[in-house]
């Protein structure tokens, strides 16, 4: 593997590929293009091509990318376990819309449980009360999805003091983690805004 930097743009980018790698892998593709990976993607193949000679030689001009190499190559990369226990927080109507779907095509695991106020046996995983967190939390869980609105701080320093170290949170309340834990805010707000502008933008154009 090189050891150039790889951009952050780039690195955002790698987790696409290897969720278009492992759709590929399970219809039995054994090698891809980039021009064909592209089209998974919706990335420009100079752009997939530069982002992976930053991980070195991986394909042969005119030959393709043999795709069970680059899955394990990005996979060593970002660290990724396709058996991540992952739980979420919150079973409210967005809570329970996750669950129902959690369908990560094999990319990051699955969310095994849920915790909420109290326990609920309609809901397609187990959903323990949170004041049970730390006898029902799978062993060895690193990932949350937060989707609370009340005592969001509270809950997030119970979830790091039983070994969470990675949030996904829909909560739109400031969380404060320290350094060593990484949290991901999802503003739907935001990304709407965003969305308005570059529509907006491109209809000036």
């Amino acid at each position: 593997m090189t050891s150039r930097k790889v951009p952050k743009a780039t690195l955002q980018r790698y987790p696409v590929y290897l969720k278009a790698l492992r759709k590929l892998e399970l219809e039995g593709k054994d090698k891809v293009m980039s021009r064909e990976l592209a089209d998974y993607v919706s990335i420009e193949p100079t752009t997939i091509r530069r982002d992976f000679s930053f991980l070195g030689n991986l394909g042969k001009q005119g030959y393709g990318y043999d795709v069970r190499r680059l899955i394990e190559i990005f996979s060593n990369h970002l660290g990724m376990n396709f058996d991540e226990k992952i739980i979420l927080v919150g079973a409210g109507n967005l809570g329970r819309a996750l669950l129902n779907y959690n369908q990560w095509n094999h990319v990051v695991g699955e969310i095994v449980c849920a915790f909420d106020l109290t326990a609920k046996d309609d809901a397609p995983v187990p959903v323990y009360p949170i004041d049970e967190l730390s006898e029902h939390i799978p062993a060895g869980c690193r990932i949350a999805i937060l989707c609370i609105t009340k005592n969001v701080q509270e809950t997030v320093d119970l979830l790091i003091e039983n070994g969470i170290c990675g949030f996904v949170s829909f909560s739109t309340e400031h969380i404060t983690v320290p350094p060593h834990i990484s949290m991901r805010q999802i503003d739907v707000v935001s990304l709407i805004q965003e969305l308005i502008f570059e529509t907006n933008a491109r209809h000036r154009e």
